[in-house]
């Protein structure tokens, strides 16, 4: 079975302005999705059999974000329950890139810089409040995860598994948080790393709110044999937790959908085996290009959407998505 596509008109903030989407999640008539700059979101409407009407959403608007003023978010995952956007970023450590056409004897000290921005160390519950265009985050509601060592990364600077990959950048197989899905009592993360000898990782947190903080009470882990991918993006269906699968390193592929059944109504075990994961779709790679990123859950089917998205998914400002029918 193959996708359709689905067209959305991002305005200024389209792939062809330099901008990738990293995050998605739906609500009604609304779709927010997470550009990989700065610090907002975009909250689309449906227009048609796509999605346009680009709002940006900042989010210190919502809450207070970690960091310094105007530093990257970083966000990569979204969801949205019970009246509650939840939004994650990266929490991962950074290495410089090395641009094309670098002379050679400049590489070793281009990949040497790395940094650590706390910024991107975001986990926040923004409740929504109805307005004309639909949903948004109601201005200084939210609330969020310390960034610091009442936070995630200060809980897990001793565990055994992921404590030695803090400090080590996301493309590196480093530690990188990319997808978040609310299930239940517990606010489970998506590691794109680090895989562990072929293992990939969820984190189950514990928390609940105090005012403007977000206060952590523990963390379960739960190891995922996904054939040596990493988590990409997580959403609910119903019942299941899907999983958007892809490599940890810059690679190109194998990405794929799969569900694990019944992960959203019962508690994880400590690991699912490959047996415990079905196949729900191999996503086509491009070459150095249309790397899978985003999957949402909508009415009519699973929409994906991609990293350094491929010529003819570009159209001006439009951006097309994959659209697989709900029957997959």
């Amino acid at each position: 079975m193959s996708p359709t596509t689905v067209p959305l008109h991002l305005g200024a903030h389209a792939p062809t302005a330099g901008v990738d989407l990293s995050g998605v999640a739906a609500v009604g008539d609304t779709l927010f999705v997470a550009p990989d700059e700065g610090s907002s979101l975009l909250a689309l409407r449906r227009d048609g059999r796509g999605w346009g009407s680009p709002d940006e959403v900042p989010l210190g608007e919502a809450v207070d974000l970690p960091g310094k003023p105007g530093e990257e978010v970083d966000a990569e995952g979204l969801d949205v329950v019970d009246g509650c956007l939840w939004v994650v970023g990266s929490h991962s450590p950074k290495r410089k890139r090395v641009k094309p056409g670098t002379d050679p004897a400049d590489v070793p000290a281009c990949l040497a810089r790395t940094s650590r921005e706390k910024s991107r160390r975001l986990l926040a519950r923004l409740p929504l409040q109805d307005g004309p265009d639909g949903p948004r985050p109601a201005p200084g509601a939210g609330a969020r995860l310390p960034s610091g060592r009442r936070g995630l990364w200060g809980a897990l600077a001793d565990d055994e598994h992921l404590g030695p990959f803090l400090g080590i950048p996301g493309k590196d197989n480093g530690f990188d948080v990319e997808g978040v899905a609310v299930l239940g009592e517990r606010v489970v993360l998506g590691l794109r790393g680090p895989v562990l000898r072929g293992w990939a990782v969820l984190l189950g947190l514990a928390v609940h709110v105090d005012g403007t903080e977000l206060v952590l009470e523990g963390i379960d882990k739960v190891f995922l044999d996904l054939d040596g991918l990493g988590v990409r993006d997580l959403a609910r269906a119903g019942d299941d937790l899907l999983v958007l699968a892809g490599p940890t390193m810059v690679l190109d592929g194998p990405a794929r959908v799969l569900r694990v059944p019944g992960a959203a109504a019962a508690p994880l075990p400590p690991a699912i085996p490959r047996d415990g994961i079905e196949t729900v779709a191999e996503l086509a790679v491009g070459v150095s290009c249309d790397r899978p990123e985003g999957l949402a859950v909508l009415p009519e089917g699973l929409l994906v959407l991609h990293d350094t998205p491929a010529a003819h998914r570009l159209d001006g400002e439009t951006l097309l998505g994959d659209l697989w029918p709900a029957a997959t």
